[in-house]
């Protein structure tokens, strides 16, 4: 009985929850198509001859003749293809070093350490793909991700998203899926949310606090309007001896 009566008293108490935007937030440079560039070089390199389309899609972007979801499938499938699952472990993990020497904001790594000493469980929402997030939020010692999802068929990754894109309106729905799915009342939980821009709108609405940080100039405008803080979390970490050559080789 005491198991079931110390999970019905953490039901009522809640959760402290921390969402993290990924992207320009914790990391200093986007990184999706950062991304998609380290791994073509590693592993098709031949593909990046097909980086002219790749600009073609972009201008469609830009025209609103390919959507944001169009945009990113087509970029993979250009430049990557598909994916078996069983090969990828550990490209994902050089990768995600990669990241953790050269793009990542320390005053991040900073604010999640004091987040999670204040009892926070810290999550990473991100539209950027499940794919390679996972290892990076491994890296910066974070367990729970919200993400992009792919479509994995018969072992193979597909250049497909699964779902939706988890970006705008869709992030803060698949926020409040994920908090479902884990039996977290938003009323009994006490959260804060972290975003550099303007699309993250309805997750920062969510929030008990809401941080703007490293934001555009769109975001600062909104957040002076309601009174969220601005927060600077300046350069990257200075990679390690040998890191840095490491993930260029690796």
């Amino acid at each position: 009985m005491f198991p079931v009566a110390l999970a019905l008293l953490l039901a009522a108490v809640g959760e402290r929850l921390a969402f993290y935007d990924m992207d320009r937030t914790i990391t200093v440079h986007p990184t999706y198509a950062r991304f998609l560039l380290w791994m073509a070089l590693r592993r098709k390199p031949l593909r990046l001859l097909l980086l002219p389309f790749s600009l073609l899609a972009a201008i469609g972007y830009v025209l609103r003749l390919v959507s944001r979801e169009e945009l990113k499938q087509i970029n993979q499938k250009l430049l990557l293809g598909k994916l078996r699952v069983a090969s990828i472990a550990k490209p994902m993990a050089a990768h995600a070093e990669h990241v953790f020497a050269t793009n990542i904001r320390p005053g991040a790594i900073e604010r999640i350490a004091a987040d999670r000493a204040e009892g926070y469980r810290i999550v990473i929402a991100t539209a950027s793909y499940r794919l390679y997030v996972e290892a990076i939020a491994r890296r910066l010692g974070i367990d729970d991700v919200i993400a992009t999802d792919l479509i994995v068929s018969r072992g193979t990754v597909q250049p497909r998203i699964a779902g939706h894109n988890c970006y705008g309106p869709h992030k803060a729905e698949m926020i409040a899926a994920w908090m479902a799915e884990h039996q977290l009342d938003p009323a009994q939980c006490t959260i804060r949310c972290y975003s550099d821009h303007v699309s993250d709108i309805p997750m920062l609405d969510m929030a008990h606090e809401a941080f703007v940080t490293n934001a555009h100039m769109p975001m600062r405008i909104v957040a002076r309007e309601r009174g969220w803080p601005e927060l600077e979390w300046p350069g990257a970490l200075a990679p390690p001896p040998g890191v840095a050559q490491q993930g260029l080789t690796g």
